[in-house]
């Protein structure tokens, strides 16, 4: 039966709102069968949505040093890749337990960087599959790159690092400071992440490296030089300090070996200088088992007669 109007009878009225759907995420892989990062337009469009996501994350942080406490509280979880959550926290101290009250209950912090470092993975396969080697390209992976590093997450910058510099760079060729900046990113990984100190030299040689820094870095690690490694460390970009974590444990270790060989007392401002760390830290992370009177460190007990 026709209704007043000629207007036919109403469906139900659905009681589900509608979805908002992240941009970044209603592109799908390349890998896994969505082509639409294959086009160019496509993909500068979507490296706009991601650099623009990533900016809204700093502006939020607010201040450098609240942006750098976010990213040093997330990590990688090893259970899903590219799955970013926050670090736990052993026996935290009030001020830290009040830093990581305000943390959780950020939602959109915590969900932002992992959908960036699937959004940035979606890109680069984009690249990849539609042999894109132009000046946006080369801007991409270099976003890519840099953010990755910052948190860390090698099953993203290492493969993207061996791209643009093999595959890439050789096709549309780095300014020499690009590439002194990312084959300097490769050897520092090689030295500190992967404990190849002879592929780090042979990358540096092949490459012809000129970055003193970086030099410094290697010569602390070949040469066990914790006094210098810690030097060089305060005094380099973030980038360079976040692949340097990767050592960073081991070279502690050898550290308080060191002193251990050496002293029977020291000062516990000398000693938290000489590691980097708090005696706390020691405690809880190194199992340091010495004992401390006051502000002085008791290593060892001299042996009596």
């Amino acid at each position: 039966m026709a209704t007043r109007g000629g207007r036919g009878p109403s469906g139900p009225w659905s009681r589900l709102k509608p979805v908002n759907l992240d941009p970044l995420e209603a592109i799908g892989l390349p890998s896994k069968g969505d082509n639409r990062l294959l086009n160019h337009k496509t993909q500068e469009s979507y490296y706009t949505k991601i650099v623009e996501r990533y900016m809204a994350f700093c502006s939020d942080a607010g201040k450098g040093d609240e942006l750098l406490r976010r990213l040093a509280h997330l990590d990688i979880s090893e259970n899903e890749p590219g799955d970013i959550t926050p670090r736990p926290q052993t026996a935290p101290s009030p001020s830290e337990a009040a830093m990581a009250a305000s943390f959780t209950t950020d939602v959109p912090t915590q969900k932002d960087l992992p959908v960036l470092v699937m959004a940035m993975r979606k890109l680069r396969e984009g690249i990849v599959a539609s042999k894109r080697v132009d000046d946006f390209a080369i801007q991409a992976y270099i976003f890519c790159i840099r953010l990755s590093i910052l948190l860390k997450h090698m099953e993203s910058y290492h493969p993207a690092i061996l791209h643009l510099l093999r595959k890439m760079h050789p096709v549309q060729p780095l300014s020499n400071t690009e590439l002194q900046e990312f084959v300097g990113y490769l050897v520092l990984d090689l030295a500190c992440r992967q404990n190849d100190l002879a592929e780090a030299y042979s990358i540096r040689h092949q490459y012809r490296l000129r970055d003193q820094k970086v030099d410094s870095i290697l010569q602390a690690i070949a040469h066990d030089n914790y006094f210098l490694f810690w030097r060089v460390k305060r005094n380099v970009d973030g980038h360079k300090a976040k692949l340097m974590e990767f050592v960073e444990h081991a070279t502690r270790i050898q550290t308080l070996k060191c002193i251990g060989r050496t002293y029977l007392t020291m000062d516990l401002p000398s000693l938290e200088r000489y590691t980097s760390t708090s005696w706390s830290s020691l405690k809880k992370e190194c199992a340091v088992g010495w004992e401390l009177e006051g502000s002085k460190v008791v290593i060892r007990k001299p042996k009596t007669r």
